[in-house]
């Protein structure tokens, strides 16, 4: 397997400055990020993860994206289409489950097919947190619905729709952010559930989707688990639930490390990311003096982090299962009587 550091990076704008490409030479990360900053039309993104590849030698690379659809999309209009969030997919439940989980499953299979033509190969998708009623409202309409058993069937619908087309899906925000009533983005959640209460509720579509290849850690502190340790960098969290009680084995991704949720500079959070049990830490905005901070923690992949990583790799389809994209467009505008047309 060729020599990686154990860390995905994002870049600054539309294509790469000779600094950046000279740092992803050195640094070699496992892949990359892009976000709306990045993104202007097809031939240029196309253009950019391919540039972004040829840095660290590698055809496969990582690329990821956060396409969920609705609020939370870096693609849209003119150049591609629009998609709904997560809520409008649980909504069609009320005439007919099996309708809901077949257009789940077939939004995803049409993400998939987008993100494929541009070289992005992980979508940061499904969403698995259960929202609760009194909540922050940055999970709000990004679920698929109100309930354990609603959010787990309709987010393997989505990862199912992501693999058939060739994008590795993400679950997240294991262990679940759902009942976090700040946005972690700005300062840290403290959930103070019982644990019971969160086995039953939050954990659940987790351990229905722990056979997906990969997974992003919540930024929250969960005081039935670690009452000071956010679940990104608590060995407790990590071993304890995600890894032994959930059951998930495959690749755990921290959250974004620029976010205001974590506290340390920047070595330090990755250090505490990777020492708690992350196999790869994420660092998202592009600015070149946090990356170096970021990456002076991050050394290679630990022998299990490396074990997952070529369990990822090879979940990635080599042929994607056939999609008349007329028809399943056609199909998809039909479900949502053309609102997302």
């Amino acid at each position: 397997m060729a020599s990686f550091s154990a860390a995905i990076l994002g870049c600054a704008g539309t294509t790469l400055t000779a600094e950046e490409a000279a740092f992803f030479r050195n640094v070699k990360p496992w892949g990359f990020i892009l976000f709306k900053r990045n993104i202007a039309d097809p031939d240029q993104v196309r253009a950019l993860t391919a540039a972004l590849r040829e840095t660290v030698g590698r055809p496969d690379a990582p690329i990821l994206i956060d396409q969920e659809g609705g609020r939370v999309a870096r693609l849209g209009a003119p150049h591609w289409k629009t998609y709904p969030p997560g809520r409008s997919y649980g909504a069609l439940v009320a005439n007919d489950p099996l309708v809901a989980r077949e257009i789940t499953r077939l939004g995803a299979r049409l993400i998939a097919h987008d993100l494929l033509s541009l070289g992005v190969n992980v979508d940061c998708v499904p969403v698995l947190d259960v929202p609760d009623p009194l909540g922050h409202e940055i999970i709000g309409d990004r679920a698929y619905g109100d309930t354990p058993e609603q959010v787990a069937t309709l987010g393997r619908a989505a990862a199912e729709g992501l693999l058939a087309g060739g994008v590795l899906p993400i679950i997240k925000h294991i262990p679940g952010h759902g009942r976090a009533m700040s946005d972690s983005h700005l300062e840290l959640p403290v959930v103070k559930a019982k644990l019971a209460e969160l086995d039953s509720r939050d954990f659940a579509p987790f351990r229905v989707l722990s056979d997906m290849p990969m997974a992003m850690t919540a930024h929250v502190v969960y005081t039935a688990i670690d009452r000071r340790r956010p679940a990104t960098t608590s060995r407790k969290a990590i071993k304890k639930i995600i890894r032994e009680s959930i059951g998930f084995d495959g690749l755990l991704m921290s959250d974004d490390l620029s976010m205001k949720a974590l506290s340390g500079d920047f070595k330090q959070r990755a250090k505490d990311s990777l020492s708690a049990g992350c196999d790869v830490v994420l660092h998202c905005n592009g600015d070149m003096a946090e990356m170096r901070a970021v990456m002076s923690g991050v050394g290679r992949p630990s022998t299990n982090a490396r074990r997952r990583i070529q369990a990822v790799m090879g979940r990635l389809v080599k042929v994607p299962e056939p999609l008349d994209v007329a028809q399943a467009r056609a199909r998809f505008d039909a479900a949502f009587n053309g609102e997302f047309a």
